[in-house]
């Protein structure tokens, strides 16, 4: 995917922004790109990646009602918000209960689908108001990015210790369920 994204001739800055931007990939899939495959100054990937990152929660949490009654006029629309809604609604429940400090860790945790999409999603579903639910998710991705930003520059180290607290995590976990 990379290599497409290369072949057209666009800047390293933009592919960081727009790979941050996306679901899922997030920071947390374009801060490697930027620090290792790109290897931009981790300041510099670090900003792009929380501007990028930054540039759907806004819409998200300002047009998201309007966009899922779009999306769910199709059948197939439909199924994936209420998969997308069920399945924030499940990982919410630490939102639910710390409400705007919930949220930030909850974006802050550098694991796939707690970012700042899924934040935004569980902060309209919660009914936060704007001002809280975007300080929140904002703090949290410069969390995120700050982890992320450090893994990257411990290069093998950086893995090893992701790896060992993500396996610590998944069967903590499992334990509870």
């Amino acid at each position: 995917m990379i290599e497409e994204f290369l072949s057209w001739n666009i800047s390293h800055e933009l592919i960081v922004v727009i790979i941050a931007a996306l679901p899922v990939a997030e920071l947390r899939g374009a801060l490697p790109v930027a620090i290792n495959l790109f290897h931009m100054p981790w300041h510099k990937a670090f900003c792009l990646a929380i501007i990028g990152n930054l540039l759907p929660v806004p819409i998200l949490l300002l047009f998201l009602d309007s966009l899922a009654k779009a999306v769910s006029r199709v059948e197939v629309g439909r199924r994936l918000v209420n998969w997308v809604f069920e399945h924030t609604r499940r990982r919410g429940k630490a939102i639910e209960r710390y409400e705007k400090i919930g949220l930030t860790l909850f974006v802050a945790i550098p694991l796939p689908i707690t970012g700042a999409w899924t934040g935004s999603i569980a902060a309209f579903l919660l009914g936060l108001r704007f001002r809280y639910a975007f300080l929140s998710i904002l703090i949290g991705i410069i969390i995120a990015g700050a982890i992320v930003t450090s893994l990257c520059l411990l290069g093998w180290l950086g893995a090893v210790i992701a790896g060992v607290g993500l396996s610590a995590v998944a069967i903590l976990g499992w334990r509870r369920t």
